[in-house]
């Protein structure tokens, strides 16, 4: 564990503080890398897992492409360096100004979601002079079989065009000079386990390549989406997620015709794993049902648990003794929200003040939904590379 190598070193940093495992994200997006190029295969990174601007130049560094959901994303991504080409433009409610800020840069794709932002687009494009590449976002009705708060496929959901919308957008994309169709995307939600969910999604993508292609509509892309799960409950055998299988599943159930190419987006899976949330225990409070471990971290540092219930592993820095008499914790932060907790009946051996925890796997939606809540200081970065801590 490359916790207990640098006990010491971690134990002396003033907390909270994120810690990312770099030579973790680098195996991770080799192995990404490696699987998907056996098919040729584009990823592209969700820059709203983590914006952090040493990991997004290490993922640009990999060959990977942006895609962003808003237009200060599409900013840091070239910022980052990433080649404008390979960048996207998602999200359900583009602005005029990031819609302009896609144009100007020239970006790879934008995708629309609405028949309304589709005549917002061919306006502006007018307005920049410039011919539009889009991608029809299709809500296939899909259930993900996730949490409802990160369900993206069904029809109840905010996102996409339904698929009794789709004639008409095509009229309005052939009236539309500044508008060029070049793409298909359906994403139907995160931490998805059920590959056989993946499966249906292609067995949806094909029918909807199949109606495009009988209009004499060709894609050069088809973009599946992401939502590859993480194991939260035990990060340590699960390190790096399941990227063979996953990649397997498209190159053997997505029949994409004759120069499509195939696209994916995957944030969570890529960065999840290499971070880690360290506080320390200000004060252990008993009370008659539980003893709660207040921390000096709370939702302000990491929301998921707050926001939709979200389970994360809690070690204890110093847990080298696996055989210690385990006490049972509900562990909370010092925000003043009931909702400011990570956990309940968290097993651990004897803690007090002082001691340092860490919340595993929050790589991937910690740093970035940071706030400022209670007037919070924003809590630092620190990184593990070749076993160094910079």
């Amino acid at each position: 564990m490359i916790y207990s190598k640098h006990l010491k070193e971690l134990s002396a940093l003033s907390t909270p503080y994120y810690f990312y495992d770099i030579d973790l994200l680098k195996s991770t997006l080799k192995t990404v890398k490696d699987e998907a190029g056996k098919y040729s295969f584009k990823v592209h990174y969700a820059v709203k897992a983590n914006n952090n601007v040493r990991i997004l130049k290490l993922i640009k560094d990999y060959g990977l492409g942006a895609d962003c959901v808003s237009g200060n994303e599409v900013e840091m991504a070239i910022k980052c360096g990433f080649n404008n080409y390979d960048i996207i433009l998602a999200g359900a409610g583009k602005t005029d100004l990031e819609i302009e800020t896609a144009l100007s840069n020239k970006i790879s794709c934008l995708n629309c979601e609405s028949l309304e932002e589709l005549l917002v687009i061919s306006k502006l494009a007018i307005k920049h002079n410039c011919v539009a590449r889009i991608a029809l976002r299709v809500n296939p009705n899909i259930d993900a079989q996730t949490h409802s708060y990160i369900t993206t496929g069904l029809n109840e959901n905010k996102f996409g065009i339904s698929e009794n919308e789709l004639s008409e957008a095509i009229e309005i994309i052939e009236t539309s000079p500044s508008i060029k169709l070049c793409g298909l995307h359906v994403h139907i939600g995160s931490q998805i386990h059920d590959t056989n969910v993946f499966v249906e999604l292609c067995k949806k993508i094909n029918s909807l390549n199949n109606w495009f292609s009988e209009k004499k509509i060709k894609f050069e892309h088809i973009n599946v989406g992401g939502g590859l799960g993480i194991n939260y409950e035990n990060p340590d055998s699960n390190l790096i997620p399941d990227f063979a299988t996953y990649f397997s599943i498209f190159n053997t159930h997505l029949h994409l015709k004759n120069g499509e190419e195939l696209q994916v987006e995957l944030g969570r899976s890529i960065v999840g794993q290499c971070g880690t949330l360290v506080s320390r225990v200000l004060f252990s409070k008993k009370r008659s049902q539980s003893t709660f471990l207040i921390l000096d971290a709370g939702m302000t540092e990491l929301m998921r648990p707050a926001l939709y219930q979200a389970y994360h592993c809690i070690q204890r820095l110093d847990d080298s003794n696996n055989n210690a008499l385990k006490n049972s914790y509900t562990v909370v932060g010092p925000i003043c929200e009931s909702s400011d907790t990570f956990g309940k009946n968290i097993e651990l051996p004897l803690t007090k003040r002082g001691d340092i925890l860490l919340i595993r796997s929050v790589g991937a939606y910690g740093e970035v939904m940071s706030s400022s809540y209670n007037l919070r200081e924003k809590a630092p970065a620190y990184f593990l590379e070749n076993e160094k801590i910079i």
